[in-house]
C-alpha cells in the first residue's frame, strides 16, 4: 500500500496546492478583491439578517443552508488538523491558514454562486444544485458532473467509516465505551436525522452548530482571557516563524519555510473545504432573491471555520506551550485535548471530546445527505433514498475499525473530485464575474440594500 501513500502525500503537496493557489488568486482578482472590499456589508447581509425573513426562493433558510455546509468542514481538521500543522510546519503554519482562508474565499463564493445560478427543483419540491448540476447545464459536460456524482458517492464511504471509527475512539479514550455499541447509536441518532430530509438537517444543524462552535470557542476565549499577557508573544510566534526557518525546541523538531506554507496551505484548505465542491450542494437548497447573495454566506462559512475555530485551537495550543514538550511529535492530534486539561484539568480534556464527538456527528449527517444527492442525480430519488442506509452501516463498520485499510485512499479520492470542480469553476468563472457585476450594479439587490440602510439611518 506504499504506493498508494506516496501518491496521495504527491498530490496533497505542491500539485494541488498550486492549482488551488493560482485558482484562488485567479478569481480574486477576477472578482475586483471584493471580499476584502466589503467586509460590513457581506456581516450585515448575513449574520446581520438571520432574523429577518428571507428574500426569494428556496426550501432552507441561509443560516440553515451555512450551519448546513459548517457541519461537513467543521470537525476532525479543526481540532486534530491544527496541532498537525503546527508540529510539522511549525507555528508561522498558521499564518499561511490564514492566508488560504482569505484567497479561498473566492473559490468557495464562486462554487455557491454557481451553485445556486443552475440548482433545479427535484419530484419532491426541494432546490437542488452542486457541481454535478452546473457541470451539466452550465458547461454541457454531463460526462464532468456523472464523474464528481459518482467519485463523490463511492468517496463518502471510507469517509463516513474514518468519521465513524474517529467518534468511537474519542468515546472509548474518555468513557471506556465498547466501539460496536458507539457505532450503533451514532448510526440510529444520524439516521433519525438524515432520513426527514433537508429542511430536517437545517433545523437539527441550526442549533447543533452554533452551540457546538460557542461552546468550544468559548472554552478558548476563556483561555484568552486567563492569558492576555501571551498573545503578544503567540502572534510574535506565528508572524516571525511564517517567513524563516524554526529550529529545534524541546519536543518540537523544527522546520522549514517550504514545509511551513505547505502544512498551512494543506491544513488550511482541508479545513475549509474550498474547492471541494461539497458546500454549494448545502448552498443551493438556500432561500435567496440572487445567486451572489448566497455566496456572501458562503464567505462567512470560512471566517467562522478557519478564521475564528482553527485560531481558537491554536491559541490555546501555542499559549499553552504543549507543542513543545518532551513527546508532542508522538502525538500530535491528543494536543489540542493536552493543551485543554492543562488549563481546565479533565474538565478540559472532556470539553475537546465532546467538541469532536458533536463535531464529527454532525459532519457524519450532512455528508450522508450530500451523498444521497450524488445518488438521486445518477440514479434518481429512490437511490438517493437507498444509498443512506449504505452510509448508516458503514458508520456501524468504521466504528469497529473498519476503516483502517481503506483512509489511505481517501486523499486520492478527494482529489478526483476536486480536480473536475475546480476546472469546472475556472471554465464558469466570467458566469461568476457576470453574477457578481449584475448583484453589485443593480438596483435590486447591493444598491438597494445600502439606499434602504440610509434611508433607516435618516428615519
Amino acid at each position: 500500500m506504499n504506493w498508494v501513500e506516496n501518491i496521495s502525500t504527491w498530490l496533497w503537496g505542491p500539485p494541488l496546492i498550486i492549482l488551488l493557489l493560482v485558482t484562488g488568486i485567479y478569481l480574486t482578482f477576477l472578482l475586483g478583491f471584493f471580499q476584502f472590499r466589503y467586509p460590513l456589508y457581506i456581516f450585515q447581509q448575513t449574520f446581520g439578517s438571520v432574523f429577518k425573513k428571507p428574500k426569494g426562493k428556496g426550501t432552507v433558510t441561509p443560516l440553515q443552508a451555512l450551519t448546513s455546509a459548517l457541519s461537513a468542514t467543521v470537525g476532525a481538521a479543526n481540532i486534530v488538523g491544527v496541532p498537525a500543522a503546527i508540529m510539522f510546519g511549525g507555528p508561522g503554519a498558521i499564518f499561511w491558514m490564514w492566508v488560504i482562508a482569505l484567497i479561498g474565499m473566492s473559490i468557495k463564493f464562486s462554487e455557491c454562486v454557481l451553485a445556486v445560478r443552475y440548482r433545479e427543483k427535484n419530484a419532491e419540491g426541494e432546490y437542488v444544485g452542486g457541481p454535478m448540476y452546473y457541470m451539466t447545464k452550465g458547461l454541457n459536460m454531463k460526462w464532468l458532473g456523472v464523474w464528481f456524482a459518482f467519485a463523490l458517492m463511492i468517496e463518502l464511504i471510507p469517509s463516513i467509516m474514518v468519521q465513524g471509527n474517529a467518534v468511537s475512539s474519542a468515546v472509548y479514550e474518555t468513557f471506556n465505551i465498547n466501539p460496536l455499541y458507539t457505532g450503533i447509536a451514532t448510526a440510529i441518532l444520524v439516521g433519525l436525522v438524515v432520513l426527514g430530509g433537508i429542511k430536517r438537517i437545517g433545523r437539527v444543524t441550526e442549533v447543533v452548530v452554533p452551540f457546538m462552535a460557542l461552546i468550544y470557542v468559548g472554552a478558548a476565549l476563556i483561555i484568552l482571557f486567563m492569558n492576555l499577557n501571551l498573545v503578544p508573544d503567540v502572534l510574535s510566534l506565528i508572524f516571525s516563524y511564517a517567513f524563516q526557518p524554526m529550529a529545534a525546541l524541546g519536543g518540537f523538531a523544527g522546520a522549514a519555510v517550504a514545509e511551513t506554507i505547505r502544512w498551512g496551505f494543506a491544513r488550511g484548505l482541508y479545513s475549509n473545504e474550498a474547492g471541494l465542491g461539497t458546500a454549494p450542494i448545502a448552498h443551493a437548497a438556500a432561500t435567496t432573491d440572487h445567486p451572489v447573495r448566497q455566496g456572501l454566506w458562503a464567505i462567512i462559512g470560512i471566517v467562522v471555520d478557519t478564521l475564528v475555530i482553527c485560531s481558537a485551537s491554536a491559541f490555546v495550543i501555542l499559549s499553552s506551550g504543549v507543542w513543545t514538550g518532551e513527546n508532542a511529535m508522538n502525538n500530535p492530534s491528543g494536543l489540542t485535548s493536552a493543551a485543554f486539561a492543562q488549563y481546565f484539568g479533565q474538565a478540559g480534556s472532556i470539553l475537546v471530546t465532546v467538541s469532536l464527538i458533536f463535531f464529527v456527528v454532525s459532519t457524519i449527517v450532512v455528508i450522508i445527505f450530500f451523498g444521497s444527492k450524488q445518488a438521486e442525480f445518477l440514479f434518481g430519488l429512490k437511490a438517493g433514498e437507498l444509498i443512506k442506509y449504505v452510509y448508516l452501516i458503514a458508520i456501524v463498520f468504521g466504528a469497529t475499525g473498519g476503516a483502517r485499510a481503506l483512509w489511505q485512499f481517501l486523499d486520492i479520492a478527494l482529489a478526483a473530485i476536486l480536480i473536475p470542480n475546480v476546472i469546472a469553476i475556472l471554465l464558469l468563472s466570467k458566469e461568476v464575474k457576470r453574477l457578481k457585476t449584475e448583484f453589485f450594479t443593480s438596483d435590486l439587490y447591493y444598491r438597494k440594500d445600502i439606499r434602504e440602510k440610509r434611508d433607516k439611518k435618516a428615519s
